[in-house]
C-alpha cells in the first residue's frame, strides 16, 4: 500500500509559478506511474499530468502544455508537478496518485489509479 502526501499549494497571482510535491511511503515508489489531477468548485476532477516508473516519458492535458512540467525523484519517493504562467482557471484543490498495475497505461482516467492525497489547494488570484 501507499500513502501519498501533496504539498506545495497556495495562493499566487496570475503569472505566478508553484511546485507542488506528493512525497509516497513504501519502498516501491519507483515501480509506481504516477498522476496529477485537479478539481475545481463545482467541476468534475479532471486529469492534468501523469508520469512513467523511470521519469522517461511524461503525458500532459492540453490545458497545462508549455507550463506544468512533471518530474519524479525516486530517491525521494517524490513527484513534482511545476507550475508556471498560472491563471485564475487553475485554481483548484490538486491531487497526486499513483498507480501501481501493470499493462496498458490509460493515464488520464481516475479510475486506473489505486491510491490518493488527499490535494492541496492551488488559488490564483487575477
Amino acid at each position: 500500500q501507499v500513502q501519498l502526501v501533496e504539498s506545495g499549494g497556495g495562493v499566487v497571482q496570475a503569472g505566478g509559478s508553484l511546485r507542488l510535491s506528493c512525497a509516497a511511503s513504501g519502498r516501491t515508489f519507483s515501480s509506481y506511474r504516477m498522476g496529477w489531477f485537479r478539481q475545481a468548485p463545482g467541476k468534475e476532477r479532471e486529469f492534468v499530468a501523469a508520469i512513467r516508473q523511470s521519469g522517461a516519458t511524461t503525458y500532459y492535458a492540453d490545458f497545462v502544455k508549455g507550463r506544468f512540467t512533471i518530474s519524479r525523484d525516486n530517491a525521494k519517493n517524490t513527484v513534482y508537478l511545476e507550475m508556471n504562467s498560472l491563471k485564475p482557471e487553475d485554481t483548484a484543490v490538486y491531487y497526486c496518485a499513483a498507480d501501481g498495475n501493470s499493462g496498458y497505461y490509460a493515464y488520464s482516467s481516475q479510475r486506473t489509479y489505486d491510491y490518493w492525497g488527499q490535494g492541496t489547494q492551488v488559488t490564483v488570484s487575477s
